[in-house]
């Protein structure tokens, strides 16, 4: 399983302040992906597999992937 940290996007955020528009199971996944919890540990909360859905809602612009969020080092030999 991926040990991809995952956070909420604003498009999260305002799918959270309207819960009909969402299934049960992705509005308690955006609830708990807060970008310190590896997919392995938001499995073990829910007691289910959620790569799967944390993909689907990552492609749907509701997750983002907290790697994608750190800038890369610099190199140091084009300083």
């Amino acid at each position: 399983m991926e040990t991809s940290l995952y956070t909420r996007t604003h498009q999260a955020w305002q799918a959270l302040a309207r819960p009909d528009g969402l299934d049960r199971r992705a509005h308690t996944l955006l609830l708990l992906a807060n970008g310190r919890r590896s997919l392995r540990e938001l499995s073990r909360l829910l007691d289910e597999d959620v790569q799967p859905l944390a993909v689907r809602l990552a492609s749907q612009g509701f997750l983002q992937d907290t790697r994608a969020l750190v800038p890369a080092e610099p190199d140091d030999e084009a300083a």
